[in-house]
């Protein structure tokens, strides 16, 4: 199995600190993740002033003030990221960041230079949006929360389109770009989808794991998944059916205030976390079912082999009675029991005496 590639989301847990974000940073690369993805936006440009709160984000963060206020506390300034994105470099880790609006987009692409882009959930059905992600040429990471095959197959013609830099968009055009060679071909090189839950947290009933497998299925893309569970089980078990990629919020205290600090693991979960995934990519191994050199010792020791039950003397049958099936198997298969059985022993044999097979028989 390939690497599974390993996104610590910092996502918003950095409270508007760049010395936080430094240390979420930190904090993934000990880990060892892949990348560390923080959020790219403008509140104003974001949210209404009228934009509810979700749930649980009042749940975390109290119902008394708007959506567009706790964002605004929430932004990840300009001015930081390319402080992060050169600090992650010398971490040794990749910096990503999801642009929730389009100046924050143009920005990622052309001022920081990410080298992949994100489009999260909420926006997989705002076909500008996604196509101003795909007219840059970048990878892109779909995350498809409360979607439908529908609408991922419909966002996917929205980024062929764009990649294959066609003129007059439109659904109709969309659904030639997605249905054409090329447009295939670009996806194919370009698309990885996540399966993911949009609800925070999820429990493990609403996980529906399976849906990842039929991502792929469906639209013969790469598909991972994007984790809002509580703890580690679900991205572990992500990574031994197939996925090849696997995000999941973490945080430096979980007590911490704000909206996702309480749904995300801690420094010390995320790598243990990361060590499961790596240990699980190793157990996936081949699809092959044969013995690995490592068992070939044990197979000697382990299996069993014809031998003598009784002292046998030249010329006498071969039995029930005067055969046995005893370890090591370093002698003939049991499998050989029935053709020994009713024919004449050619030499002399003690008791426990691993049968020989020089006996001329077909």
């Amino acid at each position: 199995m390939s690497r599974v590639f390993i996104i610590a989301e910092a996502g918003v847990n950095h409270n508007g600190s760049l010395e936080t974000a430094m240390r979420l940073v930190d904090a993934a690369a000990a880990a060892g993740a892949d990348a560390v993805k923080f959020q790219t936006f403008k509140a104003e440009k974001l949210v209404t002033r009228a934009a509810a709160k979700a749930d649980y984000q009042k749940q975390t963060t109290g119902a008394g003030e708007s959506q567009l206020d706790m964002l605004r506390k929430l932004e990840l300034k300009y001015e930081f990221h390319a402080q992060l994105r050169d600090y992650c470099r010398d971490h040794h880790i990749e910096f990503l960041s999801t642009a929730f609006d389009f100046d924050s987009l143009r920005f990622l692409a052309d001022e920081v230079g990410v080298g992949k882009l994100k489009i999260p959930s909420g926006e997989i059905t705002n076909g500008p949006f996604l196509l101003a992600h795909a007219a840059t040429g970048k990878d892109i990471i779909l995350s498809t929360g409360m979607a439908t095959l529908g609408e991922v197959e419909t966002a996917l013609g929205v980024l062929a389109f764009g990649y294959l830099g066609w003129d007059r968009p439109g659904l109709a055009r969309f659904r030639q770009a997605y249905a054409s060679a090329p447009g295939q071909a670009m996806l194919r090189q370009k698309v990885t989808l996540l399966h993911c839950t949009s609800e925070y947290p999820t429990p493990p009933e609403h996980v529906n794991l399976r849906a990842m497998d039929t991502l792929t299925q469906a639209f013969g893309l790469p598909a991972g998944y994007s984790d809002h569970t509580e703890g580690q089980a679900v991205s572990i078990a992500a990574a031994a059916r197939g996925a090849v990629l696997i995000e999941k919020h973490f945080t430096l205290d979980r007590s911490a205030k704000g909206p996702d600090h309480q749904v995300s693991l801690e420094p010390d979960e995320l790598k243990q976390m990361v060590a499961a995934v790596r240990s699980i990519e190793q157990a996936l191994g081949s699809p092959l079912k044969i013995p690995q050199p490592v068992e070939l010792q044990t197979r000697d020791v382990a299996r069993k082999s014809l031998v003598a039950a009784e002292p046998i003397v030249a010329g006498e049958l071969f039995s029930v009675e005067n055969l046995a099936c005893k370890r090591p198997g370093t002698g003939l298969s049991p499998m050989e029991y029935w053709r020994f059985l009713g024919t004449a022993s050619l030499q002399n044999y003690a008791i426990d005496d691993l049968l020989d097979d020089r006996r001329g028989l077909p």
